[in-house]
């Protein structure tokens, strides 16, 4: 972990080091500085440390000013001899705000604290990163039950699937109609392509290849007609509609 440290009094500076160096040895100072000047310029030049400790007070204006003149990505401790800077200080990047002088004990629970957050977001952009690479995967055909047989039908050939008494049917180009081996609509999503399919509704998921035209109604409400006829009329609800539209724009 590379650390800069913008402090404008010798004592503190040294003071702040070696409470570094007693927390972690394998922390690098990645460079000092001392003026709001300086540390833009060092800013500008140099990577960006993984972390900032920064005196706000200091000898040619408040510290605040370098976010104004140069953009700081990365977490911040504040380390300053008032409190009355603590409630602007958390408006940037600041991970916590040290009072002098800086006492062992609770820089080191800062930098733990620092390194638990970090260690979060880096999981949850691993997540992220497996989900984005790793897209759903969606069924081309799906189990149906026809009497007392089970079958299977082409994703695609469904133009809809409707529940009805807590049980999803599926119902397909030619009308046919089949008791799908799902427990409930939201199952259905997470099996069948969002590109094609969407949820209108609480009870209907439609295929945007059977939609032959939609229209509003009722104020926001949008109606939609399928090549096959549903035994009601298909409407998406009021919260839904601004999303229909979208996904249909972007068929």
């Amino acid at each position: 972990m590379k650390v800069l440290i913008i402090e404008d009094e010798k004592p503190a500076l040294d003071n702040l080091i070696q409470c570094i160096v007693n927390t972690d040895s394998s922390i690098e100072i990645a460079g000092t500085t001392s003026r709001v000047a300086e540390s833009i310029n060092w800013l500008q030049k140099n990577p960006q440390p993984d972390l900032i400790l920064m005196d706000i007070e200091l000898s040619d204006g408040i510290s605040f000013n370098i976010f104004n003149e140069h953009p700081v990505l990365c977490p911040v401790i504040f380390t300053t001899a008032y409190n009355k800077y603590l409630t602007e200080a958390f408006e940037y990047n600041s991970i916590d705000y040290l009072l002098k002088p800086i006492d062992l004990n609770k820089l080191s629970n800062t930098l733990r604290k620092y390194k638990n957050l970090k260690q979060h977001f880096i999981n949850n952009y691993a997540s992220l990163n497996n989900y984005l690479n790793n897209p759903k995967k969606t069924k081309s055909r799906i189990i149906v039950k026809k009497g007392t047989e089970f079958q299977t039908v082409k994703t695609d050939d469904i133009a809809y699937f409707f529940t009805e008494h807590k049980l999803v049917f599926a119902v397909d180009k030619d009308n046919k109609k089949y008791l799908c081996e799902i427990s409930s609509l939201g199952e259905t999503e997470e099996i069948v392509d969002s590109k094609v399919f969407f949820r209108v509704n609480r009870k209907y998921i439609v295929n945007a290849n059977y939609i032959i035209k939609f229209r509003s109604v009722d104020k926001s409400k949008i109606s939609i007609e399928l090549q096959v006829l549903p035994p009601e009329e298909i409407i998406v609800s009021q919260e839904n509609a601004p999303v229909f539209k979208r996904w249909i724009n972007d068929l």
